[in-house]
């Protein structure tokens, strides 16, 4: 399946649910966001027929996001039917990490392949004040029951705030013992255009991938380690745009994704759908095309004219845009 500038759309990130067990303060606002009803959100039966639809054009790989998508009943049932269906290639999930323990057998037997797991900090303190509500040692024992139940890659995602001053170090000596990958994302201001919209951090809190490869080789070698270099064989299988680096006879790498320093538009893969049916070609535009409405009241071919709309309407790139009307928890993470 191509767009209108040649690339291949292979990818489908799906939104189950508005709703988490955290609240983050980049993702929604301390009240919470006003919930959607549970006739607004797709029906799982409805998510089953779009991916068909979407596998039939072309669609190969799925992922599961949220709000948190764990929350989600049924979700276990829902990727039993996905990796069945015919066309898809793969199943994975982005998730805070606090359910696995408990779901991961079920959902790896289901067929769940990968996972990554949204981890901003190492430290206990700060991780209560980005969560709220959160206890590092819930989704560090969410890694670890993912590492244990061998879903493969299991990718930490921590996104780089330099008000925050991470220890990005912790985060980068995580790979050397275990086969994790952990991922430093770009801070990029979503959520009611203005960026900083409840966080108190700005564009002056983006550190730019390249620069902060330097900061974490500088402390590595400040400790007698040598620095990072460009991952080989241990490079994970990946559907986006991450630059893999590996410490000498490291299990994992470390990633660097740079959606504002280095655009990869032209490397965009993927479409996004929201919990209450509303397809984006673009995480930085708030365009959308409603396809709860052909899911409901149409025929498959209605719902795949949906799919070829949005499809149509992928831009070339975001040209420095960034921000949205709509915060990570309604968009889907």
């Amino acid at each position: 399946m191509k767009d209108a500038h040649g690339r291949t759309i292979d990818y489908l990130r799906i939104s189950l649910t508005d709703r988490c067990n955290f609240r983050c303060i980049y993702c929604m606002p301390d009240e919470g966001v006003a919930q959607l009803s549970h006739s607004d959100i797709l029906r799982m039966e409805e998510i089953e027929r779009l991916v068909a639809v979407a596998a039939k054009l072309g669609v190969r790989k799925i992922r599961l996001t949220g709000g948190e998508p764990l929350v989600r009943k049924g979700v276990v049932g829902l990727v039993e039917k996905i990796s069945a269906t015919e066309g898809i290639d793969n199943v994975s999930i982005t998730t805070n990490g606090v359910l696995l323990p408990s779901m991961v057998d079920d959902l790896k037997a289901a067929g769940l392949a990968r996972v990554n797991i949204s981890l901003d900090t190492l430290d206990e303190e700060q991780f209560k004040m980005i969560t709220r509500c959160g206890q590092l040692e819930t989704t560090m024992a969410g890694i670890e029951a993912a590492l244990s139940a061998g879903l493969d890659p299991v990718k930490i995602n921590c996104v780089a705030v330099k008000s925050l001053n991470q220890d990005f170090l912790g985060f980068a000596k995580m790979t050397i013992d275990r086969p994790l990958h952990v991922r430093f994302i770009e801070y990029m201001p979503v959520g009611k255009s203005a960026g900083a919209d409840g966080t108190g951090w700005g564009k002056r809190d983006v550190i730019p991938s390249e620069e902060l490869l330097g900061i974490i080789n500088q402390r590595a070698v400040a400790e007698g380690m040598e620095p990072l270099q460009p991952a080989g064989e241990k490079r994970p299988e990946g559907w986006g745009p991450a630059r893999y680096f590996q410490f000498p006879g490291a299990k994992g790498t470390v990633g660097f994704i740079s959606p504002l320093s280095r655009h990869f538009c032209g490397e965009c893969n993927r479409l996004r759908l929201t919990a209450e049916g509303k397809v984006r070609p673009c995480l930085f535009s708030d365009e959308e095309y409603d396809v709860r409405e052909a899911l409901r009241n149409g025929s498959d071919a209605d719902v795949e004219a949906v799919l070829l709309a949005a499809l149509g309407a992928k831009p070339d790139e975001h040209h420095n845009k960034v921000g949205t009307e709509r915060r990570m928890s309604q968009i889907g993470g």
